[in-house]
């Protein structure tokens, strides 16, 4: 039943954007007890701590996870699966929600597809310029999700916020 409400929110989402400007004031009205927040997978620990790794080779501060972030990201990487597309369709509402809930006064999110286990995905976001500035940037939290397809194929979404 989640699952089918949650894609009706992310058809609706799809219906009604028209930009993937992060100026949009779209958001998605969830609530916390309806937000679907799955248990950590081991590659996404792993993720996680790889991230906080390098933060702290880089003489950063480590990020903290936080729930309400999973839960919007779950459901951007189950999205993903869905439409077997990787994208950032929708970061908006994800922005505003996380702002409006968590919140957040700057949100960023690296997506990624197909790699097989958590040190090639986080190597792929390090050895690409934007997305090593969202790891190394100035944030406070952050979580992922990694979801894999009925072939088996991984859809990441790593989002960070700062409070």
């Amino acid at each position: 039943m989640k699952n089918a409400l949650n894609l009706f929110l992310v058809s609706c989402l799809i219906v009604f954007s028209t930009s993937c400007s992060s100026d949009s004031t779209e958001e998605l009205s969830l609530e916390n007890n309806e937000m679907v927040i799955p248990q950590s997978k081991v590659i996404e620990i792993e993720i996680l701590e790889l991230i906080n790794n390098h933060r702290i080779s880089q003489g950063l501060n480590t990020l903290d996870d936080l729930d309400i972030i999973k839960g919007q990201a779950f459901t951007h990487s189950d999205y993903m699966v869905e439409t077997n597309n990787v994208s950032h369709a929708n970061f908006p509402s994800r922005r505003m929600y996380l702002i409006n809930n968590a919140g957040a006064v700057s949100v960023s999110e690296n997506v990624a597809y197909g790699f097989t286990n958590a040190q090639s995905v986080v190597n792929a976001w390090l050895n690409s310029e934007d997305h090593k500035a969202n790891i190394e940037g100035d944030f406070t939290d952050f979580e992922i999700s990694a979801e894999q397809n009925d072939e088996g194929d991984w859809y990441y979404t790593n989002i960070f916020i700062k409070k």
